[in-house]
């Protein structure tokens, strides 16, 4: 058996440093009282508030995680740019805000220009897809500091006030909707390496998955970016409404248990999704050969929803034409309970219940 802590992530430790880390950047927020960006605190929310007047701007911050690793043992670096973008624009449009820009700092122990001129090619394909600008960024030389290399990203949105989404209003009966991942997203990556490394030796990388693909092929499928489909329902920043929604959880690390119970927190209630997306074939292969248990996969990764949708039963059927419209393959996945457990019915084996 093969959990996320035995690749060598402690998931509590870094939930505690999170907490403390928060606590003393809200230290900080008192120093911008009644000035212009004044921060709103929102703790465990997916961005950043700054108050700009009618509107808030919206800030974000993520990186591609050790799936970086996996781009330089295959030497591809073209699609590792839509993994940056999706991170952190997919986490600001959780909050209603239109993601506008994104910067970047890419820290590596030598600088190879053409390794950074495929990675910003991608960043800056992926960006212009979702409409979204790369107005600043850094390299860095760091020999030392890192042994191949770190990318890191902020994203800038923005949403009016009266447009935030307001996840406590949401109640029992709402409607579920999940949107379909590709592979897996740029987390948990250090649980998929040590299994098939334990599997498959130093080099699994090279080592063919299935018919003709190799596991380092098919783990650097490029994350699926939601931000454009999510805004064609809640309506770019100056846009009307085009689908009530009442709250979006970007499935990432900590799985649909974690980033799900984040948005229902402030409403107390549950959920049961009885017919989410399967996991990709190589996540499941991946799965068998570690012996992960279920439950620490759906802790682990989205097991193929990478984000879902609350809204209520009667726009259920206009947001999955818009959805489907927008190139994302989405569906009535489950519902919201008044009992606050979250329920999942896996994509095999018996019910998991989390608390």
């Amino acid at each position: 058996m093969t959990t996320y802590k035995d690749s060598g992530v402690d998931v509590p430790e870094g939930d505690r440093a999170s907490a403390l880390a928060y606590a003393h950047a809200v230290s900080t927020f008192a120093s911008r009282k009644n000035m212009a960006g004044a921060p709103v605190e929102e703790k465990d929310g997916y961005g950043g508030f700054l108050d700009m007047g009618d509107h808030y701007l919206v800030m974000s911050d993520d990186s591609t995680g050790s799936k970086i690793d996996l781009a330089f043992d295959v030497g591809k670096y073209d699609t590792l740019g839509f993994d940056l973008a999706a991170m952190v624009a997919d986490d600001a449009v959780c909050t209603g805000a239109e993601p506008i820009a994104i910067s970047n700092t890419i820290d590596v122990p030598k600088i190879d220009a053409a390794i950074i001129d495929q990675l910003m090619g991608g960043l800056a394909k992926a960006c212009s897809a979702q409409k979204i600008v790369v107005p600043a960024g850094e390299i860095a030389e760091v020999p030392g500091a890192v042994a191949r290399g770190v990318w890191s990203a902020t994203v800038i949105g923005i949403v009016a006030k009266d447009r935030v989404l307001k996840p406590e209003t949401v109640k029992p009966g709402d409607v579920i909707i999940a949107l379909r991942d590709s592979v897996a997203r740029s987390n948990g990556f250090s649980l998929i390496r040590t299994v098939l490394a334990k599997a498959h030796g130093k080099d699994w990388f090279n080592k063919e998955w299935k018919n003709g693909m190799t596991w380092g092929e098919v783990f650097l499928t490029p994350s699926t970016i939601y931000s454009a489909a999510i805004l064609a329902l809640t309506g770019r920043h100056g846009e009307p409404v085009h689908v009530p929604v009442k709250g979006v959880a970007h499935i990432t690390g900590g799985g649909i248990p974690s980033k799900l119970r984040r948005v229902l927190k402030k409403s107390g209630y549950g959920a049961v999704l009885t017919d989410l997306w399967p996991p990709h074939e190589a996540l499941i292969d991946v799965i068998k050969l570690g012996d992960v248990p279920v439950e620490e996969a759906y802790r682990t990764w989205n097991m193929g929803s990478g984000m879902l949708v609350i809204l209520e039963k009667e726009n259920a059927k206009k947001a999955l034409e818009l959805l489907n419209a927008n190139a994302i393959e989405a569906k009535q996945a489950g519902t919201i309970t008044e009992n606050p457990t979250i329920e999942i019915q896996p994509h095999d084996g018996k019910v998991l219940r989390f608390k």
